[in-house]
């Protein structure tokens, strides 16, 4: 394996070496890129015509996911984010894991019962932190139209914690 320094160097001899380098890195960037609008496409799909009012998406990874598909659908994102993260009030909620306890917040004043919310995130697994994105936009009086994810680990059984909000999920995983 070549260092970081190395490859500079090749690079910095090779005039081809390097225009090859641009055209690869330009070449990944342009696949991820459509990788990421199809699957944003695909997440929205089923939302388009449901009334949706906000996205919220768990941090981190439900921000990739969330972002664009709050904006595929014109509507705000609210992110929801571990303790203070947050720049304004909260509120929080606390759920068990398989190891232990974690809290997640949201902005007291993000959504209102006036909202239908989608929550976004990039994995369901036990379903302890989608609950806890749920019944926090429930307590704000929202309410939940479904939770999308990318990947459902379905042997898991984390859509069990879900209740009756619906799940959306691209990959499902028995």
């Amino acid at each position: 394996t070549l260092s970081d320094q190395e490859i500079a160097a090749i690079l910095k001899e090779d005039a081809d070496a390097l225009d090859l380098a641009r055209k690869l890195l330009r070449a990944v960037e342009e696949k991820n890129r459509r990788g990421q609008d199809n699957t944003t496409a695909i997440v929205v799909t089923p939302f388009r015509n449901a009334g949706i009012t906000r996205v919220a998406a768990v941090e981190s990874r439900g921000f990739i996911f969330g972002g664009p598909v709050a904006q595929q659908l014109g509507v705000g994102f609210v992110p929801i984010r571990k303790p203070g993260k947050l720049p304004w009030t909260t509120i929080r909620n606390e759920y068990i894991l398989e190891y232990g306890t974690d809290v997640l917040e949201m902005h007291d004043d993000a959504l209102t019962r006036d909202d239908r919310v989608l929550i976004v995130d990039d994995v369901l697994a036990t379903g302890g932190t989608a609950a806890a994105a749920v019944r926090l936009a429930q307590d704000l009086g929202a309410e939940v139209v479904a939770c999308a994810m990318v990947i459902e680990l379905k042997f898991l059984a984390g859509r069990s914690k879900l209740g009756n909000t619906p799940l959306h999920a691209l990959l499902t995983y028995e």
